[in-house]
């Protein structure tokens, strides 16, 4: 039966993470769709691009949200069902695979920082803050949310090991950080070529906001 419901609670994270906010939000606020400017990718970063600050804030909190909650519901109600720190990894992962292949938005997602942050601060607290301090150090000194985001995701799983010791939360933690260095393959050869665009950076194409038409644009 435990096996049953971990497979459940991880679908249903799954679905909780396929709520793509990114579009959600911008369409919800009258902004062009964030796949259709700058990098192209549904996240709060490319949000920011639009110039509406509250867009970007409000998808980046969500995002995080959607990752966090799965793994608390676990947490605090899955005890009388026998499911642990392992079923809570699984459901955490499971969010945040929602968010890069969403089921809604045509498997298109973004590249899961926030979300990945979220899980993080379900499955162990002190790793979400020390994982979210380096992210906002290295955001802070060189301008960079993709530079942020690679170092964030292979220093989580070596801190959570060193300090922690392995199990679920470092295993989780490592797939992740291998996702996120994956999907943000791109953002590395800009990195290296010069051309990554830094934080707050607004996109020559895009509109302050979005027409009809240019809102429904998927």
């Amino acid at each position: 039966m435990e096996p049953f419901i971990s497979l459940i609670a991880a679908l249903a994270a799954y679905l909780i993470g396929s709520l793509s906010f990114a579009v959600l939000v911008s369409r919800t606020m009258g902004l062009g769709d964030p796949r259709s400017y700058g990098s192209g990718n549904p996240g709060a970063t490319n949000v920011l691009r639009s110039g509406n600050k509250g867009a970007a804030l409000l998808t980046l909190a969500l995002d995080a949200l959607k990752g966090f909650l799965p793994v608390w519901a676990v947490a605090a109600f899955g005890g009388p069902w026998g499911l642990v720190e392992g079923t809570a990894a699984l459901v955490g992962v499971a969010a945040f695979l929602g968010h890069l292949w969403p089921v809604f938005f045509q498997f298109k997602g973004g590249k899961g920082v926030a979300t990945a942050a979220g899980v993080l601060m379900g499955l162990n607290p002190w790793l979400g803050v020390g994982t979210l301090v380096t992210w906002l150090t290295i955001a802070y000194f060189f301008r960079y949310s993709s530079l942020a985001a690679l170092i964030s995701a292979l220093f989580a799983p070596f801190f959570q090991l060193l300090i922690w010791g392995p199990g679920p939360t470092s295993i989780a933690a490592g797939v992740m950080g291998f996702l996120l260095i994956w999907r943000h393959a791109a953002n590395i050869q800009k990195l290296l070529n010069g051309t990554e665009s830094k934080l707050g950076q607004k996109s020559s194409s895009t509109p302050p906001s979005a027409s009809p038409r240019h809102g429904t644009k998927r």
